[in-house]
């Protein structure tokens, strides 16, 4: 259905409606649950993305976790909707908490190797581009900058972990 939008249009409607939600979270204060995927290709750069509403700055591919969603489903769905790619035996290898907007998101750290290659949408997602973790953009978002050495390490090894059943 949101197909049928014109992407101008839509991305339009992605930047009012990412305003409202903030304002909303300041008020409400809700609690709230969200996976970053850590995509990495065959030669281990990553997988960062442009979103058409926000900083405008580079970072993971992700979103929201639904409620009763698995964090595991919810990159894998996540990263369809934004580049049309899959994860290859996805892994989550860290969580943490994070201040949002006034409150605070549970963010699911999922890991693993890309499947496809990644178009970005061009109404959420604006530019898709594969980074060696040796020669990263400075100009990406705050947490992910802080973050990301750390975290590609921690997903190259939980790939070595046999997986939890769930």
């Amino acid at each position: 259905m949101l197909r049928l939008i014109p992407p101008p249009l839509h991305r339009g409607a992605l930047i009012a409606a990412h305003l409202l939600r903030r304002i909303w979270w300041r008020l409400r204060k809700p609690r709230l649950t969200g996976c970053r995927v850590l995509a990495l290709d065959e030669r281990g750069w990553v997988l960062l993305v442009r979103h058409s509403y926000g900083s405008g700055r580079w970072m993971l591919p992700g979103g929201g976790v639904g409620r009763r969603e698995n964090p595991l489903a919810a990159a894998q769905r996540e990263l369809r909707e934004e580049v049309g790619c899959t994860l290859d035996d996805p892994r989550q290898f860290d969580q943490l908490d994070e201040p949002l907007s006034g409150t605070v998101n549970q963010v699911h750290l999922i890991g693993g190797r890309i499947v496809g290659t990644p178009r970005p949408d061009g109404r959420e997602i604006v530019e898709a581009v594969f980074f060696d973790p040796a020669a990263l953009p400075g100009d990406m978002a705050l947490t992910v900058a802080r973050g990301l050495p750390g975290w590609i390490t921690a997903a190259k090894a939980a790939r070595l972990r046999p997986p939890v059943q769930v």
